[in-house]
């Protein structure tokens, strides 16, 4: 199939500068940045059941049809929804969540009311207190699960329902696994509400790890539990509690053999809440078996499929079954080498699959017959994100989405239309309604250029080729009054690690504002996405596979090398700086490559992939054990000896992710080596810097760089 896009070389930002401009400063950039985000229509929602859509304006909800006459009604406002609640007025309008024509839910001060349009009035259903988290309600039955502590409970026809009670190491109703493979939260309702599948995790085996509170006099100590790779892990359970009956029911999982050599991803449940589906995972990730288990009585029902890799096996989404279709679902998978969309019976038997050689990457709607599903995923270009038809009969893919750049699309009832915003590098924010072959029916909202009143870098997007010939995609921002004739110092920000796209077809390219600021000051501000990021498919991810580090840096001196071929940059004056995965692979480029770079701030890096956890180091890494070679090549310390330019390490005291023994690891090494390096923490804060804390962290790390390309 080809698609009616094109690859493009070169998306340019339009530099719009008049004498009364000033440029953004950094403080803007971090502090003030909400005033640089395009505007938008508040809440636009497609209303459920029906072709009519819905948006909040002045604090009153409106509604408009494709094929009216693109009048839009108000249907309510605050000051109605106030009085139909009764009690303590809000002050502004809440999130609307549309359950049908009519009819919808909202929450407001720890409330869940439910209001009949028609009837006008809303009806509280569901409350909780101050105490609860990891809330999940759920609409149909008006249930409320959340977690106390370690503990499950769930708000039940107005009454409080204990579901667990747990020994100290073992937690219910949370994620597990730290969020990988697609796990986000520990609660899966059943369609009706009737039961209640959750994660139970085992810790007890797990290393306890020190975090410092140095706020407290004397100091004091904070146990978190932290798996480190090669060594013992969570164990994990899927308990499915009926509330028909009260009764506890724990899935089979693993032949019955509870350790922590698996993982349990993706759960899903059947249209008729008998079935739970689960992605069984081994723990070192190159086999996946899709299994089927009755909610009842927890034993395995089927097994419907497995897959394999010699790298990894990395299921993200559980089964999508097909409304009104209760024998078949779609899945995801790369094992064609891109992310591809499989149609399954309940018995495992394939229907048929999509071929792109793109990556597929969310289910966004089906039309009202079930005849296509709506996907979003990247086409040809590998920077954007677009919206796609499916046809269920064939798994033909047709485009909807017709601009280039980065979309978010709805769908309504029947399919027929869809709600498409999108924005790329010359377009702030467009909102269309078009039909679902992206005809134009009419434009919703067209955002105004933010900066109009700042100077503001003149940001590209464009690629170079890698070794293998696959295009690297590439962010360039130059000052607003750039000289080609001049020589600009350059600061490179990197990421590159799996799961992240630093470079898009969005507004601002996907850049921080801090980087306008920075190339303000007279700065060209670079970024590369190297083999092993994002959106590209399963070779391009499978590449750094045992050896974090390598691939990475080689595409990322390809980027250098391009850089100084350039007339405007001045190849003597050169940083770099990222944070995390972008840590590493700061200190690895002014290690591994000593003569690129004159400055490198990396912040909270990884030093060390056997002092990282087991979910992300070994899917990557394999263990310590198996992998030694690997693990001492990506150990920085091993390397610190090259050091030859200035190094400033950051790190956040109470980071939970990237533990601060990283640093003091590279910290000991190098005083070990006698080699000079800084280091900054920042009291408190977690993996992250935010808060007024992160000016000051930028305004550090930009100085650190000025001062050390003199």
């Amino acid at each position: 199939m080809k698609l009616r896009h094109f690859l493009f070389v070169l998306l340019a930002v339009p530099t719009f500068i008049v004498h009364s401009q000033t440029s953004i400063t950094l403080e803007e950039s971090i502090l003030g940045a909400r005033q640089f985000v395009p505007t938008t229509v508040q809440q636009l929602n497609w209303i459920k059941g029906s072709d009519s859509y819905s948006y909040v304006k002045d604090n009153a909800v409106m509604t408009g049809k494709p094929k009216g006459k693109g009048v839009d009604a108000k249907l309510f406002s605050l000051e109605d929804l106030n009085k139909w609640k009764g009690g303590d007025a809000m002050a502004s309008m809440p999130q609307i969540n549309w359950t049908a024509q009519g009819a919808f839910w909202f929450e407001d001060a720890m409330k869940f009311y439910e209001v009949d349009l028609k009837t006008s009035t809303a009806k509280m259903v569901c409350e909780y207190t101050k105490e609860a988290q990891n809330n999940d309600y759920h609409v149909v039955s008006h249930n409320l699960a959340f977690t106390k502590e370690n503990n499950l409970f769930a708000v039940v026809n107005g009454k409080t329902v204990t579901i667990t009670g747990n020994e100290e190491g073992v937690v219910s109703g949370q994620s597990v696994s730290r969020n990988e493979y697609g796990i986000t939260k520990g609660t899966f309702w059943s369609p009706s509400g009737s039961k209640l599948a959750f994660y139970e995790k085992d810790e007890n085996d797990v290393t306890e790890y020190p975090l410092t509170n140095y706020t407290d006099v004397p100091a004091s100590v904070r146990e978190i539990k932290y798996p480190f790779a090669g060594a013992k892990s969570e164990v994990i359970s899927v308990g499915v509690f009926d509330f028909t009956n009260t009764q506890m029911t724990y899935l089979e999982l693993n032949g019955g053999i509870k350790n922590d050599q698996y993982y349990a991803t993706n759960l899903g449940w059947s249209p008729d809440g008998n079935t739970v589906y689960l992605a069984l995972l081994n723990r070192a990730t190159t086999d996946m078996e899709l299994k089927a288990f009755d909610a009842s009585t927890g034993k395995e029902k089927a097994s419907l499929f497995k897959e394999h890799s010699d790298q990894w096996v990395e299921p993200e989404q559980p089964v999508k079954f097909v409304p009104g279709k209760d024998n078949m679902f779609l899945w995801f998978s790369q094992r064609s080498g891109h992310n591809n969309l499989y149609l399954y019976t309940t018995e495992g038997r394939l229907v048929g699959s999509t071929n792109a050689n793109w990556e597929i990457n969310e289910i966004i709607g089906f039309d009202a017959k079930s005849e296509n599903a709506y996907v979003m995923g990247t086409g040809e270009v590998p920077t954007e994100t677009m919206c796609f038809k499916v046809s269920l009969k064939d798994m033909s893919i047709t485009p909807v989405s017709q601009a280039h750049g980065v979309h978010s699309t709805s769908v309504s009832y029947t399919g027929e239309f869809v709600i498409d915003q999108f924005s790329n590098t010359t377009t702030p924010n467009k909102i269309d309604l078009t039909s679902s072959s992206g005809r134009l029916v009419r434009n919703l909202h067209n955002a105004p250029n933010p900066f109009a009143d700042r100077k503001i870098g003149q940001l590209e997007l464009f690629s170079i080729k890698a070794n293998d010939g696959s295009d690297l995609w590439c962010r360039i921002i130059k000052p607003s009054n750039f000289d080609p004739k001049k020589k600009y110092p350059v600061v490179v920000y990197a990421y590159g690690g799996p799961h992240a796209q630093m470079v898009t077809n969005r507004w601002n390219g996907g850049a921080s504002l801090w980087m306008h600021a920075l190339a303000e000051k007279g700065y060209i501000v670079f970024t590369l996405d190297n083999h092993g990021s994002s959106n590209r498919g399963q070779a391009w991810e499978h590449v750094i596979h045992r050896q974090l580090g390598t691939r990475e840096v080689e595409d990322q001196m390809l980027g250098v090398a391009w850089l100084k071929k350039q007339s405007f940059v001045d190849a003597e004056r050169m940083a770099i700086h990222g944070w995390s995965f972008g840590g590493f692979m700061t200190t690895s480029l002014m290690l591994k490559q000593p003569d690129a770079f004159k400055v490198g701030v990396a912040g909270g890096p990884v030093i060390d992939w056997a002092l990282y956890e087991v979910m992300y180091g070994e899917r990557y890494m394999d263990t310590p054990q198996e992998n030694p070679e690997g693990y001492k090549q990506a150990d920085m310390t091993q390397h610190l000896k090259n050091l030859k330019g200035k190094l400033l390490m950051i790190h956040g005291t109470d980071d939970d992710v990237v533990v601060m023994q990283h640093d003091m690891k590279f910290l000991k090494a190098a005083v070990d080596n006698k080699v000079q390096v800084d280091f900054f923490a920042y009291p408190g804060h977690p993996h992250n810097v935010q808060g007024k804390d992160r000016l000051h962290l930028y305004t550090k790390v930009i100085e650190y760089i000025i001062e050390g390309l003199k």
